[in-house]
């Protein structure tokens, strides 16, 4: 009984509304402003809770919210799952439920405003770093990339990755918060100075930063062919728009899946290809999406020359549910009500760069991921670390054409830009293709309604150029991390000794009862 009563508490419910706000400073919506104060409703529902259990259920509450409506798009693919994915893991915002609570309950004191200005945040980061686990999914919708169209404040990207950004997001809606609710004014004061100072931590940041020096440029070419029918038809489109480029690009990328065989066993395909990158003058970066003789099923990035194939990436995080049934022999029911994926596909073994020659002769070291993978801040990093001048993802988004999964997906290659101070390109197969440069900055973009090619021009770094979060890696959430270990056991210890100062309440007055008694 006492479960289905909780499904009649109207907090409840506004908290799971609440948990939707922030979403609208995603694409396609792109209410940034959202990023920075859509939070406070769902942090004053916590705050507002009359006990411990409460809050805990209410950040529950709010982040299923969240999670609902930052991925409804996967509900087709996944059906009932979405809503259970969305259950499982919002359980963990309970941990920001709690962390409000404590430090923001009435009445609030300078001294829990200003520890809440810290241990919210770092709840906030430790939930996002916890699913960013790629066997738990991996991370879509981390606050963060919300900010996409700000260089000024991707500038912490550089210094500590998208985990900073989301940081500085949650610390400013605390602040706003404490601002609103606090009744002293030392209290209004520490939430207002907090909030600023979140605030303006990108922009300082931008201003004491410079990307790094421009060692050579690079024109790619991003096919955009749209759905064809067949795989004969898609291949034949790809080499189409490529050839009616011919010699206006350094490197022409195609988009995921845009190869419906596998060419190790289709030498003729691959011969065709070789004749087109003899005729524009440059190398081909295609996508082969297909099994292989053996049976296996894998997603490839290969880089075709006249002279044959120069290079292989195998997709290595693949899609939940998309790409894989976690747990098939008990989940497997899914394909029969969704379109989960009827097989497994097949991992590779991780980030590694290619090497392409370009027209001019000089060589290009270059990271290339698939789809997902833009997702993980981790993987771009390694290729980064490698040598990698550009990155360049190759995607195939046609499933959600007419959802925000587009937008949003090509939106975090500005995240990733920042983050490695390298230009970031898109090649999507139906939309969305996009190229950024080392700080983030929009340079083009194609929506889901156009077809063609992208051409776009690169500025490159040096290979051994590095960013702090290059060099650092995940500091801030490990610093997260740290900063919620350090508030949960200080709470325990609080808790443990208010329960021996009650019990030892109480068998004094047993004591001086017995004492009178006699």
């Amino acid at each position: 009984m006492a479960f289905w009563r909780s499904f009649r508490q109207p907090a409840r419910y506004a908290a799971l509304v609440a948990g939707a706000i922030p979403v609208l400073a995603f694409p396609a919506a792109n209410q940034e402003w959202l990023g920075w104060v859509g939070l406070v409703p769902g942090l004053a529902l916590m705050r507002g809770a009359a006990t411990r259990h409460e809050a805990w259920v209410r950040g529950w509450w709010f982040g299923a919210g969240y999670l609902l409506a930052a991925m409804y798009w996967l509900a087709p693919n996944i059906g009932p799952a979405l809503l259970l994915v969305a259950i499982a893991f919002g359980f963990l915002w309970s941990a920001v439920g709690l962390s409000v609570w404590s430090f923001l309950r009435p009445p609030v004191s300078a001294r829990g405003a200003l520890a809440a200005l810290v241990v919210v945040p770092s709840c906030w980061l430790v939930t996002e770093w916890i699913r960013s686990w790629q066997y738990l999914g991996g991370p879509w919708a981390v606050l963060g990339a919300s900010q996409w169209q700000h260089p000024a404040i991707l500038a912490l990207a550089a210094v500590g990755g998208v985990w900073l950004v989301s940081f500085a997001l949650v610390a400013a809606n605390t602040g706003v918060l404490i601002a609103l609710v606090g009744k002293a004014p030392l209290v209004r004061l520490v939430g207002l100075a907090g909030a600023l100072v979140a605030v303006g931590a990108g922009p300082v940041a931008f201003a004491l930063t410079a990307p790094a020096p421009v060692t050579q440029s690079l024109t790619v070419a991003l096919v955009q062919p749209g759905l064809s029918n067949g795989p004969n038809a898609g291949l034949k489109r790809n080499e189409q728009l490529t050839a009616r480029d011919a010699g206006r690009a350094d490197l022409y990328v195609w988009g995921e899946s845009s190869v419906g065989f596998d060419l190790a066993d289709r030498p003729g395909y691959l011969s065709d290809i070789e004749r087109l990158s003899a005729r524009v003058g440059a190398e081909v970066l295609v996508d082969q999406d297909a099994q292989n003789a053996a049976g296996v099923h894998s997603k490839q990035a290969v880089l075709i020359s006249p002279a044959g194939v120069r290079g292989r990436y195998v997709k290595s995080r693949l899609v939940p549910f998309g790409e894989y049934i976690p747990f098939r022999s008990v989940l497997g029911w899914l394909t029969k009500i969704s379109r989960a994926a009827p097989t497994n596909v097949q991992p590779g073994t991780g980030a590694h760069v290619l090497r392409a020659t370009l027209p001019d002769g000089r060589p290009l070291t270059f990271g290339v991921l698939i789809c997902f993978e833009s997702a993980f801040p981790d993987m771009s990093r390694v290729d980064a670390d490698h040598g990698a001048q550009v990155i360049i993802y190759q995607t195939s988004d046609a499933t959600f054409q007419s959802s925000w999964a587009p937008a949003q997906h090509a939106a975090l290659s500005a995240i990733r830009a920042a983050e490695t101070g390298r230009p970031v390109v898109q090649a999507a197969l139906t939309g969305d293709s996009a190229a950024f440069d080392s700080r983030g900055r929009l340079l083009a973009w194609a929506g889901t309604s156009v077809r063609g090619t992208l051409l776009v021009r690169l500025e490159l770094p040096s290979a051994a150029a590095q960013t702090p979060f290059d060099r650092l890696g995940d500091y801030v959430p490990w610093t997260a991390v740290g900063i919620a270990a350090l508030a949960a056991l200080a709470g325990l210890s609080r808790a443990t000794i208010a329960r021996r100062r009650r019990r030892d309440a109480v068998t004094g007055q047993s004591a001086e009862i017995l004492t009178d008694h006699r």
